[in-house]
């Protein structure tokens, strides 16, 4: 945790859920109580078709400071145009989302999304007014062979813009591998890569680049969530698949009731 932060709780729901699952965003709602707002907030990234219902669902959530929000996974760099089956970021706040995941690794290695075009959406998420979730992260292979702070580094420098700030930006550590897995790095290997993106965006960005969040991803679960979120510099978590139970997701939000 970084000192003067306040710790989010991002789920991320990828190619998962049906109108039938409104039903955990629901009990998401319930559980969220007076005790957990003041110490973590709280952002839902749903799939596309869930984000308009979710959104209404939740009366004034994205309006409320102490509300969930709801977010998206993914946009195009451009406000409209020929590309078929593409969403703009207009489109997607124009449905509630007040979020967009961008440079996921999942979106890296499917669709080769470079970290130039990452750049491209995260400026564009922000020239709508919305913040973006900017994924970085090593693959086995790199970790292997030493390369994991180089990897991350060079992704976190090219993925931001120059007019990236601490209100618009936060940043997701995700090694690949840890992904969907159930493997998951050390808190020393944590730290260690944390530190590194926190001295980089402070000399990129100075006093903006100190107050940025940096969330930790990467099989994050009730188990482990009071030992990673209370890692330096891991100001919250980007959660995979314990975000599609209402438990799990509110159990990693409870970490904070024993870190702060």
């Amino acid at each position: 945790m970084t000192p003067g932060i306040k710790p989010i709780v991002a789920g991320n729901w990828k190619m998962n859920g049906t109108l039938a699952s409104l039903g955990e965003v629901q009990k998401i709602q319930e559980g969220y109580g007076e005790s957990l707002q003041g110490k973590v907030d709280t952002l839902l990234c749903l799939p596309v078709t869930l984000i308009y219902p979710a959104s209404e669902f939740l009366i004034d959530g994205n309006k409320n400071d102490g509300g969930i929000k709801i977010g998206a996974q993914d946009c195009h760099w451009n406000e409209s145009g020929a590309h078929t089956g593409d969403l703009s970021v207009m489109q997607l706040k124009d449905v509630g989302a007040t979020d967009i995941i961008v440079g996921h690794s999942e979106r890296r290695a499917d669709h080769g999304e470079t970290s130039d075009v990452v750049r491209q959406k995260a400026e564009a998420v922000v020239s709508a007014g919305l913040t973006a979730i900017v994924c970085v992260g090593e693959t086995q292979a790199e970790r292997e062979t030493g390369k994991t702070l180089e990897v991350v580094q060079a992704q976190l420098q090219d993925s931001l813009f120059n007019a990236a700030t601490a209100l618009n930006v936060m940043v997701a550590y995700e090694p690949v591998w840890a992904i969907g897995t159930g493997l998951v790095p050390s808190a020393g290997d944590v730290e260690e890569v944390h530190k590194m993106m926190r001295e980089q965006l402070i000399e990129r960005f100075k006093g903006e680049g100190a107050k940025m969040r940096l969330l930790y991803g990467g099989s994050v679960k009730p188990s482990n969530a009071v030992e990673l979120m209370g890692v330096a510099n891991v100001d919250g978590a980007l959660v995979g698949g314990a975000s599609l139970k209402a438990d799990d997701f509110l159990g990693i939000c409870e970490a904070y009731n024993s870190l702060i």
